[in-house]
């Protein structure tokens, strides 16, 4: 049929994503000057869109932490102007227009996970507790869920793929912690949307959030404050430099937001009394450039029209993407204590 002739036409016409990959990571000037002017107007929309919030909130942070680091260096001699500081500072003059592209993922994800059906169940027995503890509740249940979460995004291949550019960084930083992908917190959002469904104040979350980001901030930041008595009550910049540690045995721990109890009950927490964290990064290749950063974890999935073209196929294959990631969440979920996955998810 000449139609068939057409679609088969369209499709060898249409580029794949490694032939994408590979113009954005070609050297020749027009690309470099077009990505550069993508970057530029990125940032500059995020700038005039969000009434300069990222560039207020980058000088805020500067101005507390920075001296911080000069004074209680956790790594002395690491300058400001640290390799790849420019694609960090790039990260967070565009956070704001990120994390609206997060947001709408993370919608979705709220509602398709149907973590509300338990919220609803369990909100007669939320309006039980005194309005006094709710926040504590509400926090102790959001960080339960902030560590399961941060699990799988380590120990799930498919979900790893998108946190591993938040642990590429082989410096940490005051800036560092805005490498992020807009894709990275989605997972948080079944917790959100429970939390919500089950009674507990909005509000409540979003001030959970706010702390969340600003506590993230001082967790990466280069300070020799080890805070040893508090090790076991609640996060610090050690406990979270060793998650971040290139370190072999530091690997798959540390994944609470705030609260430790849950890394000691589940069996991944990693303080070790005879050393500290000295490097950082990962082993897998993660290109340079926000552009190419943000694509990196999509790279495989092939062009997006092509769904148009073949759309039972590209249900398979979304089909077969879900069930291999809802087999890793298992595997992360029931492991033994002690029992990890490889480097290429589990057997």
């Amino acid at each position: 049929m000449w139609f068939s002739h057409v679609d088969t036409q369209l499709e060898s016409d249409l580029p794949t994503g490694d032939q994408i990959v590979k113009v954005l990571e070609s050297r020749s000037w027009p690309m470099e000057f077009l990505v550069r002017a993508i970057v530029l107007l990125l940032v500059g929309f995020s700038l005039w869109k969000y009434q300069y919030e990222s560039l207020f909130a980058v000088i805020f942070l500067f101005v507390l932490v920075v001296p911080m680091e000069k004074i209680f260096p956790r790594h002395k001699g690491q300058p400001i102007r640290r390799p790849k500081w420019k694609l960090d500072l790039t990260y967070a003059l565009a956070s704001p227009l990120l994390n609206a592209l997060g947001v709408v993922i993370f919608v979705v994800i709220a509602f398709l996970s149907f973590a509300w059906v338990p919220g609803l169940m369990v909100r007669p027995l939320v309006d039980m507790i005194p309005l006094s503890i709710r926040p504590v509740v509400a926090f102790v249940l959001f960080d339960f869920f902030v560590y399961w979460a941060h699990r799988w995004y380590h120990e799930v291949p498919e979900l790893w793929r998108f946190h591993s550019i938040h642990h590429s960084p082989e410096h940490l930083d005051w800036v560092s912690g805005f490498r992020v992908h807009p894709f990275d917190f989605a997972l948080i959002a079944p917790g959100f949307i429970f939390l919500f469904a089950a009674g507990f104040n909005p509000e409540t979350s979003g001030i959970i959030a706010v702390i969340q980001l600003i506590s993230g901030i001082f967790f990466h930041a280069n300070v020799n404050w080890r805070f040893k008595l508090l090790h076991r009550i609640i996060q610090t910049p050690e406990f979270h430099h060793w998650h971040h540690a290139n370190d072999q045995d530091a690997h798959w721990s540390n994944y609470c937001g705030f609260l430790p109890f849950w890394d000691i009950l589940f069996g991944t927490y990693y303080m070790p009394k005879d050393k500290r964290p000295e490097e950082y990064g990962v082993d897998e290749y993660i290109p340079d450039g926000i552009l190419n950063q943000l694509y990196h974890p999509l790279k495989g999935i092939g062009n997006p029209l092509r769904a148009t073209l073949h759309p039972i196929q590209s249900f398979r294959v979304l089909f077969s993407y879900i069930r291999k990631l809802l087999r890793g969440v298992w595997k992360s979920t029931f492991r033994k204590r002690g029992h990890r996955p490889t480097s290429d998810g589990w057997p």
